[in-house]
């Protein structure tokens, strides 16, 4: 396939696109990279170097993939954090091109809100142009469970709670959603829940909780779950797949101790994770 991916780039480190576009990549897929920023290091740091791209640059950048004729063979387009909302007014009308030029296209959105324990950490606009704009006009989404709960102002603390959350989002428009770091009333202590809804069903994995907190897994799963939904349609596996390939690859950034994750040195947890886990249907 051929994915277009238009999110951060960072030279040292691995978020954004440093995170999204190697596994899929890793996994046979081309990948289309237009890079909203170009930062020396992730902002976890506190401190970096770099510069932010503005909207007409994207609109240029896509404006010349036009120009080569090549947005009909586009599979698809990813979009993970968003630094303004004239950046997503960009990232849409990109979507809108690509599907113009191929109706059997999708658009699969990382709604980059905020976090558990975190709160909103992006700019003001930001969680009401996701809410209101760039969601409604996804196919797929990949929010955690804040997000979740932003997006659909519900409560996700019960599994109940996450599957109405999950219908009331469904509603406004996309037709599969993963959530992920899902923590709900019923989920052991040293556990993490992960659920997909989609046109064929509802599921939930369970995987062991590792004590580890780095930037990056997130837009990592995203773009596993893209592709891996895009092969085979099945919410299931795609599930599956992308949640056993991020622990992997997790697990191994634990074990090494690293600040960044191993996105290079444990690719092969892309390919063959080295423990693959199954989703129960809800």
């Amino acid at each position: 396939m051929n994915i277009l991916s238009i999110q951060s780039w960072v030279a040292y480190g691995h978020v954004g696109n440093a995170s999204a576009m190697f596994p899929m990549q890793r996994l046979g897929h081309e990948v289309w990279g237009l890079h909203t920023v170009q930062f020396s290091n992730h902002t976890g740091y506190g401190a970096w170097r770099g510069e932010v791209f503005g909207a007409e640059l994207i609109r240029e950048l896509v404006g010349g993939l036009e120009d080569r004729n090549v947005l009909p063979r586009c599979d698809g387009v990813l979009s993970g954090y968003m630094g303004a909302a004239e950046i997503g007014d960009a990232i849409l009308d990109t979507v809108g091109r690509v599907k113009a030029a191929n109706a059997e296209a999708h658009y699969c959105c990382d709604p980059v809100i905020g976090d558990v324990g975190r709160g909103v950490f992006v700019r003001p606009g930001i969680p009401e142009f996701m809410r209101e704009r760039a969601v409604p006009a996804a196919d797929l989404i990949t929010p955690n469970q804040f997000e979740l709960d932003y997006l659909s102002g519900r409560s996700s603390s019960t599994l109940a709670g996450a599957i109405a959350a999950c219908d009331a989002v469904h509603a406004t428009g996309p037709r599969v959603i993963m959530v992920t770091s899902l923590h709900t009333e019923d989920t052991p202590d040293d556990s993490i829940d992960l659920m997909a809804s989609g046109p064929d069903g509802r599921f939930r994995l369970r995987t062991p909780k590792l004590d580890i907190s780095v930037n990056g897994a997130g837009d990592a799963i995203a773009a596993l779950f893209f592709v891996h939904w895009k092969a085979s349609h099945s919410t299931a596996e795609a599930l599956s797949k992308a949640a056993s390939s991020a622990y992997g690859l997790l697990a191994r950034t634990a074990a090494a101790g690293s600040r960044e994750i191993l996105t290079v040195a444990a690719q092969d947890e892309f390919v063959t994770p080295s423990r693959l886990f199954t989703p129960e249907k809800i």
